[in-house]
């Protein structure tokens, strides 16, 4: 625990004869007591810790939790004995749509299901749990959140085997949209689902827009793929002091980071096989809805169809290696449209790309009313990841596609960019943020991921609970917070502006120094978008090189999607290739930290700011907690006064525009 390293940090200056001020002592033996971490949400393929099948949602629980249980009979798996995908596709959203329509009274269907990877297998005899709830209800949609485990009854043995998030549509006589109600998160893990469901389904919407942009500047070669550099981490060989600059919660030296490898592995390393023309994988399935296949409104079950999808991918991937393949992964379903009974679905499946270990396997459903309709109507598509996996479990390496003229080559470079985006948005959206590097590489490619996990870091940050007041000095309250392996602080206060005006000053990192003593200079060095800016900042803090510290600070900001939503400014590091680390600084980093704005009144606004510190620095707070205080304290005094000199500026700028 924390705690008692701050007690022989304390007993260590004793010791030494150090005069430890009366502050210092009533912050760390008062501020921090009762500080304890709490109970942390589980991370996606982390072992449940608790026995049995998933207890009952307790009655004042979240009243749209659904939990089901299902005993893998041998009518659920394939040849290995191993539960289908396809079975387990359609209980996950079987459970989903209880969920959502627990919430919403009234029916649902199924609109898209995100990104699914599957981390282990599940054999007969074994218990699958889902547990499914309402995260948050938008205007006519919702996002469910599904987790999966599955209980060995012989042995006790749970592990997790996917997370996934589902959005919902609420429909009413007619297929009219329903407005739904909004939900009120009550734990700690709700709020942190509640809060960054939003960031989600942002992220969702500029899906394609960021494929497009990826394949834009993609190379054009079919051909070889050459491999970028792999992960590589040089780690500083010592830490520098933590300022008390409201720069961020990790001040240090840089670290030379390359995280994501190319879209496709070396095609020149495979064996001398010839490639397999992906005309040879692929495979037209037709279906014909009956009644035991739709769902309660009539409509064909969106389990149903996924489960049909999985069994036409799983052919064509067969088709390629010539064995039986395991599925990795599955990237977002989108529905399009209902089908209903009686009419015929169309199944098509082709094998896209084929990199060293893993194969990506395009897969649509087109839907048709007659026979001889010689419309159709284009109801959902996915692309699926499988591997083929030895003896030990190891993947196999995988034959050579040769893509077809034209459309084929189209789906071949789409595949690489789809692999490129997925092992980005699986390491930087999925990863735990202990896990995160500091300065992650920004491009193109991976811009919406690192902007949802700089906000959402800061969301899950200001949703955690235990926060504990530290020191209260008039208007300003500081408070801290001690978990895991992080201590952060959080500094408030009420200031008369008007949230939406403190939000625009505050996000503007070019007039920082005007209030913020630390700050040297900051330069805006990228325009991302509207709502992401790259600066380089220049701080006046020395390091013990005696040189000035910079960073290069990835600046994500958020209005509310929905009333009772702050707005945030967040702030994490980032590497660009235009300003590497110079001789004439220190580089700095910073992992989470930034404001928050709440609206009192129309002229009158909550704001916070939010500063995470890791262990590699939590000894320098330690000797300096009162002098961290203190100048925390004051800079937000600056702060306020800072906004109030400039609102009325800022109408008559506004007014310009």
């Amino acid at each position: 625990m924390l705690s008692f390293f701050w007690l022989r940090c304390l007993l260590k200056m004793v010791k030494e004869n150090i005069v430890v001020p009366e502050e210092i002592l009533s912050f760390c033996c008062n501020g921090l007591q009762g500080s304890t971490s709490p109970p942390r949400a589980r991370e996606p393929g982390e072992r449940e810790e608790a026995p049995g099948a998933m207890a009952s949602p307790s009655p004042t629980g979240n009243p749209t939790e659904v939990q089901m249980s299902q005993l893998v009979l041998p009518c659920h798996t394939n040849h290995r004995g191993e539960l289908s995908t396809g079975q387990l596709l359609k209980w996950i959203d079987t459970a989903a749509c209880l969920s959502a329509e627990r919430h919403a009274g009234c029916p649902c269907v199924t609109a898209s299901m995100d990104d699914i990877y599957f981390e282990h297998t599940i054999s007969v005899g074994q218990v699958v749990n889902i547990k499914a709830k309402v995260n948050r209800a938008f205007n006519s949609s919702m996002e469910v959140g599904i987790q999966v485990s599955y209980e060995d009854l012989c042995s006790g043995k749970h592990c997790s085997i996917c997370k996934a998030y589902a959005t919902f549509v609420a429909q009413g006589p007619s297929g009219s949209k329903v407005k739904l109600k909004p939900l009120t998160p009550q734990t700690e893990e709700e709020k942190i689902e509640h809060s960054i469901a939003a960031e989600r389904r942002r992220m969702r919407l500029v899906h394609k827009e960021t494929l497009k942009d990826l394949l834009n500047r993609s190379p054009r070669e079919t051909g070889t793929v050459s491999r970028s550099p792999g992960f590589q981490s040089q780690n500083s060989p010592d830490a520098h002091r933590l300022t008390s600059s409201f720069l961020g919660g990790v001040l240090g030296r840089g670290r030379a980071v390359t995280l994501f490898s190319s879209a496709a592995a070396e095609l020149e390393t495979r064996d001398g096989s010839a490639a397999v023309p992906a005309e040879k994988t692929r495979v037209e399935s037709v279906e014909l809805v009956l009644p035991p296949h739709a769902n309660h409104q009539g409509n064909t079950f969106g389990g149903q169809i996924m489960a049909w999808m999985e069994n036409v991918a799983t052919i064509a991937a067969s088709r390629l290696c010539h064995a039986h393949p395991t599925l990795r992964a599955i990237e977002m379903f989108h529905f399009r449209g209902p089908s209903q009974v009686g009419d015929r679905l169309v199944l098509k499946a082709i094998v896209n790309n084929a990199f060293k270990n893993s194969m990506e396997v395009g897969v649509c459903a087109e839907a048709y009313g007659q026979e001889m309709s010689v419309s159709r109507r284009h109801i959902n598509s996915a692309f699926m990841t499988f591997v083929v996996l030895d003896q030990e479990g190891r993947p196999r390496t995988l034959p050579m596609v040769a893509p077809e003229p034209g459309d084929g080559v189209r789906r071949y470079r789409e595949a690489s960019a789809r692999k490129k985006i997925r092992l980005d948005r699986k390491y930087v959206v999925s990863c735990k943020q202990t896990e995160v590097p500091l300065s992650v590489p920004w491009d193109q490619s991976n811009k919406v991921y690192l902007s949802y996990n700089n906000v959402s870091a800061l969301k899950t940050l200001v949703a955690k609970a235990n926060w504990a007041l530290a020191r209260e000095k008039e208007k300003v309250r500081m408070y801290t917070l001690e978990e895991d392996k992080f201590l952060s602080f959080r500094i408030e206060m009420s200031v008369r502006i008007a949230a939406g005006r403190a939000f625009s000053l505050l996000s503007d990192l070019r007039r920082r120094h005007e209030w913020d003593s630390h700050y040297a200079s900051a330069e805006l060095v990228q325009q991302v978008d509207n709502d992401d800016m790259i600066y380089h900042v220049v701080s006046q803090t020395l390091s013990h090189e005696n040189k000035p510290q910079d960073f290069v600070i990835l600046a994500s900001r958020r209005k509310p999607c929905s009333k009772g939503d702050p707005y945030v400014v967040a702030f994490r590091s980032v590497t660009l290739p235009t300003h590497p680390a110079s001789a004439s600084f220190t580089r700095g980093e910073t992992l989470c930290s930034g404001f928050c704005i709440w609206p009192e009144s129309e002229e009158t606004s909550k704001v916070a700011y939010y500063n995470q510190a890791t262990p590699g620095y939590l000894n320098y707070v330690t000797t300096n907690v009162a002098g961290l205080s203190s100048n925390f304290c004051a800079t937000f005094e600056a702060c306020e006064k800072f906004l109030l000199k400039n609102k009325e500026d800022l109408i008559v700028r506004l007014q310009d525009l």
